[in-house]
């Protein structure tokens, strides 16, 4: 049997959506073992003069338990 846990992470980025979720998901392997995927909860941005300084995600991270 199989068992995985679930955890949420945040990421950011000063270039995009896309490249706060590959970090996060980089971030998560050099940490967890086994990660098996991801969703993304929320995306965010900050902003200052009317601009984007940077963007953030929220990931549900899985992963499958040692035995």
């Amino acid at each position: 049997m199989t068992i995985a846990r679930v955890t949420e992470i945040s990421a950011t980025s000063a270039t995009g959506f896309e490249d706060a979720i590959r970090a996060g998901i980089d971030r998560a392997n050099n940490t967890l073992r086994n990660v098996k995927g991801a969703w993304v909860k929320e995306q965010s941005v900050d902003c200052d003069g009317g601009k984007i300084t940077s963007y953030r995600v929220n990931l549900m991270v899985t992963f499958v338990l040692d035995d």
